[in-house]
């Protein structure tokens, strides 16, 4: 009677509508998007740009058009994210134009290793910097850099429970920070040029190679620069969260994409303005490197820096990869449970917590800089699939409402780009890109399995209901098929995912969100008169 009372309390029906809040203005889109490009990549990738880049100049080249590419790509996602207007970005749109497969494998990957070991990296990232000062003749201990890294992530992922409004106050505040922090990286770097410390930069010394330059080197050098650039395209992740997403999507877009770019160069070009490409390859920790050699008793100032922009990176990623969770669970390619949102804060709970977990594993697993080449594959994979579903959408559906349409050069353009870096960087790193398309095609047969199968043999219902506790019955199916109608299942399964789904309602008090018509009428007004 009483667990009765509080089915009842939990999926009442409110005077208010429960539905993801719709808190994120101009500004704060703004900061989303600047605040997951700018994390630890900036940190990070310049040795990896340059290391295979194999000149100064030729490594400047890349970062300068890594970021046009950005912009060709963030112009087509502006025009997918206002004709279909639904969060989770890439996910959403290639299940819409491609079907539930395409989708499902770009959702399998993000969540078993892109976006877990992306948080990871930062995460690492953060708590190095933060250990450095007191670690100054050796590296941090394993444990240690481990243990902080950790309460990192528990501690945002709390905030990110608690309110939409705090996680975004926090990426604003940090976003800040972060950028001041790469301009005190560009004004000294400015300063040290004006005062004749430039002969990294001089043209006959900056394309003198290192080694001879390759199509395939210069292929891994931009993803490389590609890590450093990911997350351009993660306001998309959180559309039904944006303040009148058809204006402020496009231009929270054109804002942030040049802004970065422009930040990214400069700060290169400061580093090389205090350090040679020697000791820049030789340096695990560049901004710290920079900061000991100009910045003297205040060199404690980088790494605290880095530490902010760091942190600021993991509640940008935490916010916008639970959407994906999201998302990917309202279409029933994840557990419904992922679907469903705090009665009161409004928040995805147990997105969120899936996505802690995922992190934290990854964390305890090893180490994750190994990665990052197979997570920038997977990212560039996915961001072409999704802009071919551009050109693919145009002509299957030309009468589909379009508020912002670019022209076809430019996802061509990026297509072409798209189609030489990743067969060059197959051709240079087979090992690493095949281990990307495996870990993403291991998909398919969980698709088909899990999600496809709909008639399965009764022996594998039969061991599903072993795991159902004697005597636990099914009456809660009922309740299971009026929230789920288009589920045809085994009524043991039916049961476990009901009792699941039930019990996650209870512990994080979550109930499914209400949909806003008016967000995608365009989007299902136009598919009548297609």
């Amino acid at each position: 009677m009483e667990d009765n009372e509080e089915k009842k309390d939990i999926n009442s029906s409110n005077s208010d509508r429960v539905t993801l809040k719709k808190e994120i203005g101009l500004l704060s889109a703004c900061a989303i998007i600047i605040g997951n490009i700018i994390g630890s990549g900036i940190f990070i990738s310049p040795k990896g740009v340059l290391e295979h880049a194999g000149s100064v100049g030729l490594s400047l080249i890349v970062w300068v058009c890594g970021g046009g590419i950005c912009a060709l790509g963030s112009m087509c996602y502006a025009e997918l994210g206002v004709t279909i207007p639904k969060s989770g970005g890439d996910y959403s749109y290639v299940t819409e134009i491609f079907g539930g497969l395409v989708g499902f494998l770009l959702l399998w990957s993000a969540v078993l290793i892109m976006y877990p070991t992306t948080l990871a990296v930062i995460a690492l990232t953060f708590s190095n910097y933060v250990l450095q000062p007191a670690f100054q003749n050796c590296l941090p201990p394993y444990i240690a850099t481990r243990l902080l890294a950790t309460i990192c992530i528990l501690f945002l992922t709390w905030v990110n429970c608690s309110s939409v409004r705090w996680a975004t106050r926090i990426q604003d505040v940090f976003t800040v920070g972060k950028l001041l922090a790469l301009a005190l990286i560009i004004v000294v770097g400015l300063v040290q040029i004006c005062r004749g410390h430039y002969d990294a930069l001089r043209p006959s010394v900056a394309f003198e190679f290192s080694q001879d330059p390759s199509v395939g080197q210069i292929a891994l050098a931009f993803l490389q620069a590609s890590f450093a650039y990911s997350g351009w395209n993660f306001l998309n992740y959180v559309t039904e969260e944006v303040v009148e997403p058809r204006k402020n999507l496009p231009r929270a877009i054109y804002i942030s994409i040049p802004l970065v770019t422009l930040v990214y160069a400069m700060t290169n070009i400061a580093y090389f303005s205090s350090m040679t490409p020697q000791e820049l390859l030789a340096s695990n920790a560049v901004a710290v490197t920079f900061g000991e050699k100009l910045l003297g008793m205040f060199s404690w100032v980088m790494p605290i820096s880095v530490a902010l922009s760091t942190f600021g990176g993991i509640n940008g990623y935490l916010f916008t990869s639970s959407r994906l969770c999201f998302s990917g669970a309202r279409e029933g390619h994840l557990p419904y449970l992922l679907a469903m949102i705090h009665l009161k804060n409004c928040t995805p709970i147990p997105a969120l917590l899936v996505c802690c977990i995922a992190t934290i594993f990854i964390l305890c697993i090893g180490e994750t800089h190994n990665l990052i080449n197979y997570v920038s594959f997977i990212n560039y994979l996915s961001y072409g699939v999704t802009i071919a579903g551009l050109l693919y959408l145009r002509k299957k559906r030309p009468n589909l409402a379009r508020p912002i349409k670019v022209n076809r050069l430019i996802p061509v353009t990026y297509l072409i780009f798209w189609a030489v870096l990743l067969g060059f960087s197959l051709y240079s790193e087979p090992v690493v890109c095949g281990l990307g398309m495996v870990i993403m095609l291991t998909g398919v047969p969980v698709y088909f399995v899990g999600v496809q199968w709909k008639n399965k043999p009764k022996w594998i219902y039969r061991l599903v209901g072993k795991l159902v506790s004697t005597g636990s019955g099914i009456k809660h199916i009922s309740i299971f098929q009026k929230l789920f109608p288009v589920i045809k299942a085994h009524p043991v399964v039916l049961c476990v995912a009901e009792r699941v789904t039930y019990m996650g309602q209870k512990v994080c008090y979550v109930v499914f969100p209400q949909g806003d018509p008016s967000e995608t009428e365009p989007l299902t007004a136009s598919k009548a008169t297609d």
